[in-house]
């Protein structure tokens, strides 16, 4: 394949975000990057698509910065661009949890590797928790592993209470790519939880490296693959139909735009139903005609990559 999606983050001080910000939207440009990236005071987040020279070429110039020095980039083959626009803006945090004061870079829990975590996953003193939202989880998290219920990330520290449970057990936290874990695990060592890890690089990376065993159903990603097979030992399907209940792994945009929710929908329901996650949104008046993707992606025929390169400021700058 001729293009790679590039999954990445970084904990580190950038002094100037608002600088960085705009010189970094300068090189994604150079190369013809596309994707989501966030830059904030406490580091860098992003994920890009591009083809395989461009993609290289960023990588050595963002690891060329001492900064980023110990940034890792999953790296996967995609067919074409799995991003239409390109988008590289300033936030408070590089995940939104509201917690700007925990520093992973000072203190997180104890990295694992793919083969230490699936050396480690099943033992009687360990909890595997999922530190995603629902709709990434029911479609596809660990064996065995503990889910917080959560529709946002920002609800974690909410959830905490309800692991106090397994304080006295290894808790071995994961996510899609690592960085949530990062934020995760520091707060719960802040919280008073002493034996905490975290699965390095989550999810995608346990894919390439240790066959995603035991991992059961699909990723959720933030592109537009939406969902990715991570698991080639013992792969299963775990996701259902919202509709008929049957097993599928069709993820769908409930096409009412203001429920929006992130479902399984296998085609057939979804073309009865004509994207709508309910009766209620199959009859709403505002229901977005539905195409058979399930996707509604952002009309914005004046596109410019180019669009913000000097204007956009975080909020208050």
């Amino acid at each position: 394949m001729d293009y790679r999606v590039l999954l990445y983050y970084c904990y580190t001080p950038i002094e100037d975000a608002d600088a960085f910000r705009d010189e970094h939207h300068r090189l994604c440009l150079r190369l013809d990057l596309r994707g989501r990236i966030i830059v904030a005071g406490e580091g860098l987040n992003g994920t890009v698509s591009g083809t395989v020279a461009n993609c290289e070429a960023y990588m050595q110039t963002v690891k060329a910065d001492p900064r980023f020095a110990a940034l890792e980039f999953k790296v996967e083959e995609a067919p074409a661009h799995t991003f239409q626009k390109l988008h590289v803006r300033v936030k408070p945090e590089i995940v939104h949890v509201g917690l700007p004061a925990i520093k992973p870079y000072e203190r997180t829990g104890t990295h694992l590797s793919p083969e230490e975590f699936r050396a480690l996953k099943d033992r009687d003193d360990v909890v595997v928790v999922d530190v995603r939202s629902d709709y990434e989880y029911n479609l596809g998290r660990f064996k065995n592993a503990v889910t917080l219920d959560i529709e946002n990330f920002r609800e974690f520290p909410d959830r905490v209470e309800r692991l106090r449970q397994f304080q006295d057990k290894k808790i071995l936290t994961y996510c899609t790519g690592g960085i949530k874990c990062e934020k995760a695990s520091a707060f719960l060592l802040e919280q008073g939880f002493e034996n905490v890890y975290q699965l390095h690089g989550g999810i995608i990376k346990y894919g390439l490296e240790a066959g995603g065993e035991d991992f059961e159903g699909k990723c959720y990603v933030f592109d537009g693959r939406v969902a990715v097979d991570v698991n080639s030992v013992n792969p299963s399907v775990i996701a259902a139909c919202i509709s008929c209940g049957r097993p599928d792994e069709r993820m769908v945009n409930c096409a009412n735009p203001h429920c929006n929710a992130h479902v399984v929908m296998c085609e057939a329901c979804a073309e009865q139903r004509q994207g709508a996650c309910s009766e209620a949104c199959q009859q709403h008046p505002d229901k977005r005609p539905y195409d058979g993707t399930g996707a509604y992606p952002k009309q914005s025929n004046h596109y410019n990559p180019e669009q913000g390169l000097y204007s956009y400021r975080a909020p208050g700058k």
